[in-house]
């Protein structure tokens, strides 16, 4: 039976940006940074809303680890700027957005929020990574590491409760991960949006290249026009050459055991793809659905943290539910202010809109 591929396309980009204005800046820089310092002086340390260009982001109270001061997030982009680094935007397109509306238009729509702050390219944008997913319906997962034969010298595996859930193979400028996509989302990133895009929940595995700078240029993509108009000698080099899974045979040179279904079926699509990129709407309820859960999840436990010190304090072996939330209630009544309820529900309200679950 041939393995059923879900949805293929590129989950993350990272694309440097030489820009510079025409004329007087939109962006200021120097007030900009003494914000930034403000927030990181302050014992919250949260992040602060600003509109820049039109458009709302969130400005981090810390620099980025690249060298750029100032880092700007929202649903779409995390930027990292400098006025004076080289090149000044450095710009991470978020995954859900890429899903949602694709790199093509993401990165028309960065320009134009650059030009409305005067800011104009003096040299092609540069791409820095970019992450190639297909995403397979998985009932069995019937191969391991030593199925894969690779370029790479360096490879890892991750188990969860015994159970295989990732291998990885490379470390620096080709980097390949298969793994159980599922419960990624449900250990560490939250994506629950996926479940709408692949109208499931369960049994689906990722094979995802992770490509850097250099392999990008070797294969002719340095810019967006280029990503878009020629990935696939790239791709049929990465799933032919650099990385394939195969079926072990008693043949001592194991590049010449035959491929698993699986890698049968991936050279194929490949083959048919004339561009990348499945651009899907992605509904945000059932990541709010999911939110909620984890909270009310976290409170639980807290309730019956609370539960306990009531029961010590006043000598009993238990108390009820409603019992704790009645003390729940008592002691945020006693906390509320009304004015800073507002505001603060506000700014989280704004936050989730830009992308800060």
């Amino acid at each position: 039976m041939r393995p059923e591929l879900l949805l293929h396309g590129i989950d993350t980009l990272q694309c440097s940006y030489f820009l510079r204005p025409h004329g007087h800046s939109g962006i200021d820089f120097a007030g900009l940074t003494v914000e930034r310092e403000k927030l990181r002086q302050s014992k919250e340390r949260e992040s602060k809303l600003i509109n820049l260009g039109g458009v709302d982001f969130l400005l981090s109270p810390h620099g980025s680890p690249l060298g750029f001061p100032l880092v700007l997030n929202n649903q779409d982009f995390r930027i990292e700027m400098g006025e004076y680094n080289n090149p000044p935007f450095f710009v991470t397109f978020r995954s859900q957005a890429l899903w949602r509306d694709g790199a093509p238009a993401l990165h028309q729509k960065f320009l134009e929020w650059a030009a409305r702050l005067v800011f104009r390219p003096y040299k092609p944008e540069s791409l820095t990574r970019v992450d190639f997913a297909f995403d397979y319906l998985l009932d069995n997962i019937d191969f391991d590491e030593d199925f894969f034969v690779s370029y790479s010298n360096k490879d890892s595996q991750h188990r969860e409760n015994g159970k295989i859930q990732t291998f990885t193979f490379g470390r620096s400028d080709i980097v390949l991960r298969v793994y159980d996509k599922v419960a990624e989302i449900k250990q560490e990133s939250d994506k629950v949006w996926f479940y709408d895009l692949w109208e499931r929940e369960d049994n689906v595995w990722r094979i995802e290249w992770q490509v850097r700078k250099q392999p990008l240029k070797r294969f002719g993509i340095a810019t967006l026009n280029d990503l878009e108009g020629q990935p696939g000698d790239l791709l049929r080099y990465l799933a032919e050459q650099h990385d394939t899974l195969r079926v072990p045979s008693g043949d001592g040179n194991r590049s010449r055991w035959p491929l698993h279904p699986l890698w049968q079926d991936l050279h194929e699509r490949i083959r048919e793809l004339k561009s990348l990129g499945v651009y899907r709407v992605v509904d945000e309820a059932p990541v709010l659905s999911a939110r909620k859960m984890r909270i009310g999840i976290a409170m639980y436990g807290y309730l019956k943290q609370l539960a306990a010190i009531r029961c010590i304090q006043q000598g009993k072996e238990l108390i009820s539910i409603d019992d704790a939330q009645e003390t729940l209630k008592y002691t945020v009544n006693k906390l509320h202010d009304p004015l800073s309820w507002r505001i603060d529900v506000q700014k989280r309200i704004k936050s989730f809109h830009l992308g800060q679950w």
